[in-house]
């Protein structure tokens, strides 16, 4: 487990965080009673000091995974790769980046496509291009599997400015290769596919694509992860979007990391705009009523502006976010809850 940052903070200052995060309505656990909940609340608080104990010789390689997820992002971002609009040399370009990466990293094409490439047509109203979803996979322990998913396009260059889309989505491009790092380090149960969708600012037409001609058989894809805007908020709030249709994944949604407000909400079909259930790619799963978890931020002042842009995002949030999603599917994956991790952890210490 990576635990960020080299300071031990009290117990009593942890409690106190998490208390004015419930006051904040930040929906970490599902459980009506309060002294229950804080009774909850404690075992959870005694886990982070006792992971912090446990983790404190894991800095170094936090930090060095940082910098990697950083720097990816910086690339991904920068002019040379012109927006990474679908159909243009700079998606041509980020794709090159994107492989090169997937290689160094060791994860391996799906063995029923053959290559990363999945190819397919981009529709426009008077226009068909040529897009590719790069598809990679660790093998798990079971053949049941969980995809993690982000969009590596954007919207281009637009009246003569480059849009270089680095929280949109460059940010969910870098965390889905700094998660694959993870788990082709560490065999997951599940076997886990890293999708990188193309054309998911023209309809999300790599996602649509992918769950019509999928490398297994739908009913073994169990839930997907997706990753869309993580990298830019203020207000240390990350958004895990999908369990007002799925309920059941509420559980899994724990984290150690109290620099992270993460939040429950925009999946309430009344909320009509504010509904990202279908507004980024986990629409092609729900479609196919496969569970996801959606993780992003409220829209900000650089959203599909030209200053999107490295130099903008939030780093400490985003180093932070990315971490917080990583415990996430590890929980999944696992399929711990809080019970469990607070048991898991006391055994860790007897040993």
């Amino acid at each position: 487990m990576r635990i960020y940052g080299s300071n031990l903070v009290s117990y009593y200052q942890r409690k106190n965080q998490y208390l004015r995060f419930y006051k904040n309505k930040t929906l970490w656990l599902d459980i009506p009673n309060f002294k229950f909940q804080l009774k909850i609340m404690n075992r959870l608080l005694l886990f982070i000091s006792l992971a912090l104990q446990l983790g404190c010789g894991s800095v170094k390689e936090v930090k060095t995974a940082n910098a990697q997820l950083l720097k990816d992002v910086e690339i991904l971002s920068s002019d040379e790769y012109e927006g990474r609009k679908s159909g243009t040399k700079g998606s041509e370009l980020s794709r090159a980046y994107l492989v090169k990466r997937l290689k160094e990293i060791g994860v391996e094409a799906h063995s029923v496509l053959g290559k990363y490439e999945q190819n397919f047509d981009i529709k426009g109203r008077n226009s068909v291009t040529k897009g590719v979803n790069l598809i990679s996979y660790v093998k798990g322990k079971t053949d049941d599997v969980i995809v993690v998913s982000a969009h590596y396009d954007h919207i281009g260059i637009i009246n003569n400015e480059i849009y270089n889309g680095a929280d949109d989505n460059a940010s969910g491009v870098a965390a889905l290769l700094s998660i694959a790092k993870h788990f082709k380090e560490h065999q997951p149960n599940n076997t886990i596919i890293f999708a990188l969708f193309d054309a998911e600012e023209v309809g999300l037409q790599g996602a649509k694509a992918f769950v019509a001609n999928p490398p297994v058989a739908l009913e073994k894809i169990k839930l997907n992860i997706n990753m869309d805007m993580i990298s830019h908020n203020d207000k240390s709030e990350l958004y895990a979007v999908g369990t007002f249709k799925y309920p059941q994944l509420k559980k899994y949604l724990i984290t150690t990391n109290p620099n992270i407000k993460l939040m429950l909400g925009h999946d309430d079909p009344k909320l009509g705009h504010d509904d990202w259930t279908n507004q980024s790619d986990q629409g092609a799963f729900n479609a196919k009523n496969i569970p996801f978890i959606y993780f992003g931020v409220e829209d900000h002042k650089d959203y599909h502006k030209a200053t999107d842009e490295f130099k903008n995002i939030n780093q400490t949030f985003y180093t932070d976010a990315v971490s917080v999603i990583q415990e996430v599917i590890l929980n999944i994956d696992k399929q711990r809850d809080i019970q469990s991790i607070f048991r898991e952890t006391l055994q860790m210490k007897k040993q």
